[in-house]
Formats: C-alpha cells, sequence, structure tokens
C-alpha cells in the first residue's frame, strides 16, 4: 500500500515541475507570460471589459491575436467569457477568481515598474 501512495506521489510532483515538458503548470505559466496574456490579465484587474474594449486597452494587438489570447486564458480558467445573445452578439470577458490571484502579483509587478520609471522616481 505505501509503495501506491509513493508511486502516486511521483506521480503528482512529475506532473507539476514546471521544467518538465508534460507539465500542467507550465502550459498555464507559458499562456499567462506570453507576449499578450499579461496584457489580458492587467486590462482586466479592475473591470470586466467587452472584445472590443480590450483591443483598444491593450495597444499594439491584433484582432486575432486577442481572439487567440482568449481563447487559451478561457481554456486554462483564468478568464470567464460571457456571450448575451443579441445582433450582434455581445460577448464580455473578466477574470476568474484564478485569474484575479494569477494577476494580483502581475498587477503588483506592472505597478512597481511603472512607479520606477515614473519621472522623479531615480
Amino acid at each position: 500500500m505505501t509503495e501506491g501512495s509513493q508511486q502516486g506521489r511521483d506521480e503528482t510532483r512529475a506532473r507539476y515541475d514546471v521544467f518538465h515538458t508534460d507539465c500542467l503548470a507550465r502550459d498555464v505559466v507559458d499562456h499567462v507570460t506570453s507576449r499578450w496574456g499579461i496584457w489580458v490579465l492587467i486590462s482586466l484587474r479592475h473591470n470586466d471589459l467587452r472584445f472590443y474594449e480590450l483591443r483598444e486597452s491593450i495597444q499594439g494587438i491584433s484582432e486575432k491575436m486577442l481572439a487567440q489570447t482568449l481563447r487559451v486564458l478561457v481554456e486554462d480558467g483564468l478568464v470567464w467569457r460571457e456571450v448575451e445573445p443579441t445582433t450582434p452578439p455581445r460577448v464580455t470577458y473578466g477574470l476568474s477568481e484564478f485569474g484575479r490571484d494569477i494577476g494580483e502579483p502581475l498587477t503588483e509587478l506592472f505597478d512597481r515598474i511603472t512607479r520606477r520609471l515614473s519621472p522623479g522616481a531615480r
């Protein structure tokens, strides 16, 4: 019985070793720290936003990249998506509890950097 539980712990440890290519957490870290993932999470930190509002708040992102990034973050459970059946459909995005938990240190990092780079901060 001990042997089986030891094997289970080893399998769990291997599944969450971010240096291992099969790690489930590694995919989420890659998505969060992708070129656009961090900006989506920071943009949603205060308010739920519609697609076009997100696109406007993240300068330089294409509609295609925003759609791909949102799809991945929704699949990871960091962002929720709500579609209202109107014409055209009204789609709103917001942070899930997991997304808020992950977004908090990212926001803190972003705020620290902007404070440091502000005129008079040096």
